[in-house]
């Protein structure tokens, strides 16, 4: 996730966490989120229950799809998920 908006405290990671839970599906298998403040934005890690990793980052692209737009409205710019 690209850099958080000037002045970004951890109720505003509160946020970033709230924003993709609300977003989840339970079809999606959305366990845990881990976040943690990076050089250049955050780093969210997405626990998933998932039969296999590419389901998993199925399911993770599906999250933050969802959650895309609401998370810009924020300040964040999403980054790319590995394939």
């Amino acid at each position: 996730m690209g850099a958080p908006p000037a002045g970004a405290t951890d109720s505003v990671l509160a946020v970033v966490h709230d924003l993709l839970w609300a977003h989840a599906l339970p079809s999606d298998g959305l366990e845990h989120i881990t976040s943690r403040r990076a050089e250049q934005g955050l780093r969210v890690f997405l626990f998933l229950q998932a039969p296999s990793d590419a389901a998993a980052l199925l399911s993770a692209r599906a999250v933050l799809d969802r959650s895309r737009s609401p998370l810009q409205s924020l300040g964040y710019v999403l980054g790319d998920l590995p394939d």
